[in-house]
């Protein structure tokens, strides 16, 4: 089943929800990074929210960039959101597995860790970007998202994420629900919505069920109004022509000595992965 990401109103249009299924983006993601369990379960995490926030800039051309670091293992995780919808990121230690003793579920709070912030820059293609910063609360992703837009963003919001591993390292469901209140919200519609989350089932649950992200919301809300339908894929615009560009801000001298001494180089995107060759009369080319 194909990535998507799905956009309603519930609660006669005084609720919005986002829900998306990334399944294979993550699992995508996982290979390209060579990513253990636990590393793809909080990498995973964040790239379906990141999709979610994404989609809500109005701009094509504006961007949302998440930074985690908590202090855990894992280290930081980076994560670019396209208007699209489409996401890239990584994490600076993608070899961490880690397990709750008492669940056996993948411990992604003690990857991250929680002794750190949650940073969401936005930019908008002025002179400035927009950045907000929360303390992280638990580390476990769904909560510290829920929070920040509640603390920096002033909506209250619920965010439903998960990342199903398989014992074989691979992805087999990934998926995000973001709910949130708009301003003509009532307090029935957060008993409505309280009410829901107490007894809804893991999102990567529903999503390997086969559920696509429409079923899942009308399965939720009985009045849903279905606003738009987008499919979504792990995207990163790097080009060798790109790494070029950086080649260029080098001197001189340390371009010949590439020449000289090695023979070439080769430039690895670290959103994506891809390696990027340099022969020798590519490199000559570049200081001409």
């Amino acid at each position: 089943m194909k990535d998507e990401l799905v956009k309603a109103l519930v609660c006669n249009e005084r609720v919005r929800i986002i829900v998306n299924s990334t399944t294979n983006l993550c699992e995508e993601a996982r290979k390209r990074h060579d990513m253990w369990p636990t590393a793809s379960a909080a990498l995973g995490r964040v790239l379906s929210i990141g999709s979610i926030m994404g989609s809500m800039q109005k701009n094509e051309h504006e961007k949302v960039t998440i930074q985690i670091n908590g202090g855990g293992p894992i280290g930081t995780i980076m994560v670019d959101c396209f208007p699209s919808g489409d996401v890239r990121g990584f994490v600076s230690d993608p070899h961490q597995f880690y397990t709750y003793n008492d669940t056996g579920k993948l411990a992604v709070g003690v990857a991250v860790g929680n002794q750190g912030t949650l940073k969401v820059i936005k930019d908008l293609g002025l002179k400035d970007d927009f950045s907000g910063t929360v303390a992280l609360q638990t580390g476990e992703i769904g909560d510290d998202f829920a929070y920040y837009f509640t603390a920096s963003e002033q909506i209250p919001s619920a965010v439903s994420l998960g990342v199903l591993v398989e014992p074989d390292n691979s992805v087999s469901a990934a998926g995000g629900m973001l709910i949130q209140l708009l301003p003509n919200a009532l307090e029935e519609d957060i008993v409505k919505i309280e009410n829901i989350l107490k007894n809804i089932k893991p999102m990567s649950e529903m999503i390997h069920e086969g559920k696509t992200c429409e079923q899942i919301i009308c399965e939720l809300f009985d009045d849903a109004v279905i606003l738009s339908h987008q499919d979504i894929h792990f995207y990163c615009p790097c080009s060798k022509e790109h790494m070029s560009e950086a080649l260029t801000t080098l001197s001189l001298d340390e371009i010949q000595t590439m020449i000289d001494e090695d023979h070439g180089c080769e430039i690895t995107c670290h959103w994506c992965d891809t390696h990027y060759q340099f022969s020798e009369d590519e490199l000559r080319e570049l200081i001409k």
